[in-house]
């Protein structure tokens, strides 16, 4: 990361030693960090300071909760989020991406870890895999991946960065079958013991936001034992040729 374009971080963290620690690895790594103490205060710095490019959330807060910042930013905004909690099940880690998190971190944890999710977070919403390929247009389903936007029937997909590149990855090869490691891997950017599961969670956000019935999908299809494919009812949605 440049210095001359430094990235701003909302670090919401209760606990002083640990913002503290937080704050000071994420500023010699060369972000601009706002620290917040609690969710009332993350949630005045985030409509009122200039635009953040990811935040670092705690779920245990006072005043406001975790999940009700993470809930009512999500309302608004697909900025990136990383979840910080002492719960360390991993149904709580499913709960916390359902709420539209990218990613989940368990207390304690190595600040040297939390930056290489913050670099690996911000490169998947800044980077392009196939600079040949911008523009992807599947059975209504456009997505220019270039813009970062995704269309529906002509309406914009609000999605998250993990969400978007989840459903850029499939979409890049219809047909072709992802193991969850390999979704993992691709979305996430590093492998993690436990992460299989998230990708489940990720997979039920973009299909609900897709309006798509696993059931009778139109997009994504669960191949049971081994993970998802894309396979669009209609390939390609091309303008029809007039006959003259």
């Amino acid at each position: 990361m440049s210095k001359s374009d430094p990235r701003r971080v909302l670090l919401v963290e209760d606990e002083k030693a640990i913002r503290d620690a937080v704050a000071a690895y994420l500023e010699r790594d060369g972000f601009w960090v706002t620290p917040a103490a609690d969710g009332a205060a993350a949630l005045n710095a985030f409509h009122n300071d200039p635009p953040f490019d990811l935040i670092i959330l705690d779920l245990m807060l006072p005043k406001i909760p975790g999940e009700v910042v993470c809930k009512e930013i999500r309302n608004v905004s697909d900025i990136p989020i990383i979840m910080l909690t002492a719960k360390g099940e991993i149904d709580n880690r499913i709960a916390g991406l359902e709420l539209g998190a990218d990613d989940y971190l368990v207390k304690p944890f190595s600040p040297r870890e939390l930056i290489a999710r913050v670099r690996a977070l911000l490169r998947r919403v800044h980077s392009t895999d196939d600079p040949q390929r911008d523009k992807l247009v599947y059975d209504g389903l456009e997505l220019d991946i270039s813009a970062h936007r995704a269309l529906l029937d002509e309406k914009d997909l609000d999605l998250t960065a993990s969400e978007f590149k989840l459903l850029t990855t499939l979409a890049r090869y219809p047909g072709r079958v992802y193991t969850r490691m390999e979704l993992v891997e691709k979305v996430l950017g590093y492998d993690f013991d436990g992460y299989e599961r998230t990708v489940d969670s990720h997979v039920k956000n973009l299909r609900a936001k897709l309006n798509d019935d696993p059931r009778d999908p139109r997009f994504i299809h669960t191949v049971h034992g081994v993970g998802y494919r894309f396979e669009p009812r209609q390939i390609e949605s091309a303008p029809k040729k007039t006959k003259k």
